[in-house]
This record gives structure tokens, C-alpha cells and sequence, in this order.
């Protein structure tokens, strides 16, 4: 039988219309399947077949001040890690010729800590102008919080794309961190709007939020106008806070997935960490779910899948790999 609550919904954001809380908290429970199908029609209708594919380089690891309860790389935790500084620009180039290789269009200098100096500001611009003179790759960079000074650096090298992750809603986030604030990662994401750069934005989730937290990040995102939303699903590291927190289960997330696609139905919605282990065999529906974007490649202290197996899931999906045309 057809929901038919469900379908005036999708119709309604299919005409344009922003969703509204009531409707947002209807599909947590409504008819999975019935929502994945308009999910991928909404992911079909507003960003075709294309999947923008991305990968990253931890380029500098660990020894972190703050105090993220489910990130290894803090150094308040003991964790297996390994940890190193800010690499040379060779190893960058090198990684982002790699990424290439292995199909991915967008590559992202990731660093630890809360932000990066001046010197180490100055190496990532290097990097990301040798990245643009190369033009194999579109660089992306998510180096903590930002000074406007520091923003127009990375615009004047041709830096396109910030991410800054909100992690979760305003009224969870402490319960996930304590040593910097929500209003500091927004602040941070409209200094970088107002400058003119993209932002990819998004979350972690399974990590003890609700479907209302949940709801409440993903509007702020629609609020800062954000470009690019990652979804991250928490994989327990030993040694960490959440160490022995359960898995969030793959129906969950496609769920989670969808309802972005539903709230964000013409932004990039990319899957990133913990998709493998929690999704399993399930990965593919990413897609059908409304995903149209992904990481591939490793992660920042964790193994992902071999590069062809993802590019074959897009191939297998009748999809294919490439960037949105901005006319």
C-alpha cells in the first residue's frame, strides 16, 4: 500500500519546496523502501548520474588538542595511531597524483589539531598552487578553524572548496566535545561562505544522537548554504570514548542518507568514513539512497576499500564518475 503522506512529501521538493520539521521527523519511520525509491529519484532529478568522487591525504596526523570523543587523533587518548607533521609538498603531490589514478576528482589536505600556524598555512598554499598548476586534481583542504586573513591565502592559491565538519546538532555537540564550541565551527563556516568559497560540510553519526539531533544539523547546513555534506558513521576505535559504543545498523543509514537527499535535494550528499564497515554489503544502496557523492580510497586513521571496487559499484549502478556541470 502507497504512503501517501510520504509521496506528497517527495512531490513537495520535487516542486522546490523546503521541507519542514514535522515532515523531516515523518520520514525516520516512514516505509524504507518507498523512501529510498524517491530518494533516488530526487538524487536522479537533481544531479543525473554523475557521482563525485573524492579522496584525501592525512597530511598531518595525530596529537590533537582537542578532545573529540570519536576521533583517534586526539592526544588526550591512547590510541594505535600513527602520527606525524605536516608531510613535505612532494608527498602531497604524489598522493594527489594517486588519487587521480585511482578516479577520484576532488583531493583533500587534511590536517590535525585545531588550527595550523602561520608556516604550516604558507606549505598548504604551496601545495595547493602546484596542485592547480597541475590541473590533474581540484584541491580541497580542511585545516581547522581559519583567520579571514588566513581564508584569503587559500582563496588567492585557487582553493575552491573548505570542509569543516558541524559533526552533529548544537545541542549534542558537547556531549561530544568540549574543548571548542558548535558556534565555533559555524563562525568558522561563514567566514569561508562570506569569502567566497565553497564549503563541504557535514557530519559523524551513530555516535549516541537522535533522529532529532539529526534533523537539527541537517537544516543548519541547509541554513549556511552549504555545498557538499559528508556523512561519516562512526567505527569504534580502541582506546577512544566511544570505543565500545554498538554500530549503527545499515538500514539506519540509508534511512539517514535519505532523508538528507529529502532536506538537501540539490546539495551533494558524499558518504565517507565508517561506510564499509557499517553498511557491509549494503554499500551499493548508498546510491539508490540518494548519495552522490563518495570517498574513495583510505581515510585519515583508517583502511577503506580498494578504489576499483567503488568504481566498479558506480558502473555496476549504471552511474558514472564526474562533477556537476555549473553553467
Amino acid at each position: 500500500m502507497i504512503d501517501e503522506r510520504l509521496t506528497k512529501i517527495a512531490l513537495l521538493v520535487i516542486k522546490g519546496l523546503d521541507l519542514g520539521i514535522d515532515d523531516a521527523l515523518y520520514l525516520t519511520q516512514a516505509p524504507l523502501f518507498e523512501l529510498l525509491f524517491w530518494a533516488n529519484y530526487l538524487r536522479e532529478k537533481f544531479k543525473d548520474k554523475k557521482i563525485d568522487t573524492c579522496s584525501i591525504i592525512n597530511a598531518k596526523s595525530g596529537k590533537c588538542s582537542e578532545d573529540c570523543k570519536f576521533c583517534a587523533q586526539s592526544a588526550l587518548y591512547q590510541t594505535q595511531i600513527l602520527t606525524h607533521p605536516l608531510v613535505e609538498e612532494k608527498k602531497i603531490l604524489a598522493e594527489a597524483h594517486q588519487a587521480k589514478l585511482d578516479g577520484a576528482k576532488r583531493f583533500g589536505i587534511v590536517t590535525s589539531g585545531r588550527k595550523l600556524n602561520s608556516k604550516e598555512i604558507e606549505r598548504v598554499c604551496q601545495a595547493i598552487k602546484s596542485l592547480n598548476q597541475e590541473g590533474e586534481i581540484l584541491p580541497c583542504a580542511s585545516l581547522g578553524k581559519l583567520t579571514l586573513e588566513y581564508i584569503h591565502f587559500l582563496k588567492e592559491v585557487g582553493l575552491k572548496r573548505y570542509h569543516h565538519n558541524l559533526e552533529t546538532s548544537e545541542d549534542f555537540f558537547s556531549k561530544l566535545c568540549l574543548s571548542h564550541s558548535h558556534a565555533e565551527r559555524v563562525e568558522t563556516i561563514k567566514l569561508v561562505k562570506e569569502a567566497g568559497l565553497e564549503v563541504c560540510s557535514g557530519g559523524i553519526f551513530g555516535v549516541g544522537e537522535t533522529w532529532q539531533d539529526r534533523i537539527n544539523v541537517a537544516f543548519k547546513l541547509r541554513e549556511l548554504r552549504v555545498d557538499s555534506i559528508p556523512l561519516n558513521f562512526l567505527n569504534p576505535i580502541s582506546g577512544t570514548p566511544l570505543s565500545s559504543i554498538e554500530r549503527i545498523a545499515p538500514f539506519e543509514i540509508l534511512r539517514i542518507i535519505a532523508l538528507f537527499r529529502f532536506i538537501h535535494p540539490q546539495r551533494d550528499i558524499r558518504l565517507g568514513g565508517g561506510r564499509d564497515v557499517n553498511l557491509r554489503d549494503l554499500q551499493a544502496w548508498m546510491y539508490y539512497a540518494g548519495a552522490n557523492g563518495v570517498m574513495i580510497g583510505n581515510y585519515l586513521t583508517t583502511s577503506g576499500r580498494p578504489p576499483e571496487e567503488d568504481l566498479r559499484f558506480i558502473k555496476d549502478f549504471e552511474l558514472e564518475v564526474g562533477l556537476e556541470r555549473k553553467d
